[in-house]
């Protein structure tokens, strides 16, 4: 099941990660035919959000500090989702080569899915091995499968959300199949209105 729902975030962060990634900020891009600006969109304009809903890309709804909440379709279902890239990451043995990494809150509303939140690392996590989620003296074992990560005790879903909310920073540690160790800390700044913005797109 876990493996499943995470299928699903996967074409809008590989879309994410194309229209990004040759960008130098941290936080990704509008989807592609937007202005880019130079200050957050607080909010997307009506007419190209509903167009870029339904052509399959995710659409940006606005950018809250950090933290970008996008609105797509998945097979017809509606997807709302907040996401952010690491405003810091480390890899022991140094600069070893990953993909793009992202944080992801997500609702469905089809499936009565609310803020699930999932871990896109960049590269093959160890077999067997847990990944760990901190928000300051708070500490989340994540399930790995992949290179995608979520919480192991779903009861504490709701609590870790809550926490993040209230936090200023997380910080994702994992291990790849090579053996290199990970660190990668994301800002919260912004979240909560991110959050607000995808449970009003979501009811």
């Amino acid at each position: 099941m876990l493996r499943a729902r995470f299928w699903l975030i996967l074409p809008f962060a590989a879309a994410l990660a194309i229209s990004s990634g040759a960008h130098a900020q941290q936080t990704p891009n509008p989807p592609p035919g937007k202005p880019k600006s130079t200050k957050p969109a607080r909010q997307a304009a009506p007419a190209p959000k509903q167009a870029a809903v339904g052509s399959g890309q995710p659409a940006l709804l606005g950018q809250y500090g950090e933290w970008g909440a996008y609105a797509a379709q998945s097979g017809g279902n509606k997807v709302c989702f907040a996401l952010a890239k690491p405003a810091s990451s480390q890899t022991t043995p140094p600069k070893r080569p990953r993909d793009p990494a992202y944080l992801f809150v997500a609702s469905r509303p089809i499936e009565n899915v609310k803020n699930e939140l999932s871990v896109m690392i960049g590269y093959a996590f160890k077999q067997g091995a847990d990944a760990t989620v901190e928000i300051g003296p708070a500490k989340f074992a994540m399930y790995t499968q992949s290179d995608g990560a979520w919480i192991k005790n779903a009861a504490e879903e709701a609590r870790m959300v809550d926490t993040m909310r209230k936090g200023t920073d997380l910080v994702v540690t994992g291990a790849s199949s090579r053996g290199t160790q990970s660190v990668d800390r994301y800002s919260l700044k912004g979240l909560s209105q991110a959050l607000d913005r995808t449970a009003q797109e979501c009811k």
